[in-house]
């Protein structure tokens, strides 16, 4: 089972990196096998991962292509063969 925090309020960017790794690391348990952070002012989202069928791949949070769109998932597609043709 993977794991997923976030922020929002009146923090600096670095305040936010700061309370999202307590939060993570808060909920190692959950993922052990990788991690992801981001923040900016006022907003910031993590994650822990749990690997189970994508071993190599799926780190996040995911971005769109203009890297103006972030999203952190937790689930499992499984129709992921017929969507990638």
């Amino acid at each position: 089972m993977c794991g997923i925090v976030g922020i929002a309020g009146s923090f600096s960017r670095d305040e936010c990196l700061e309370i999202l790794r307590k939060m993570n690391a808060a909920i190692v348990h959950r993922g052990p096998d990788d991690e992801g952070v981001w923040a900016e002012d006022g907003f910031g989202m993590a994650m822990r991962r749990l690997s189970i069928i994508d071993l190599a791949g799926g780190h996040q949070p995911m971005w769109d292509e203009q890297g103006r769109m972030g999203v952190v998932f937790n689930g499992e597609v499984y129709n992921y063969r017929a969507l990638q043709q």
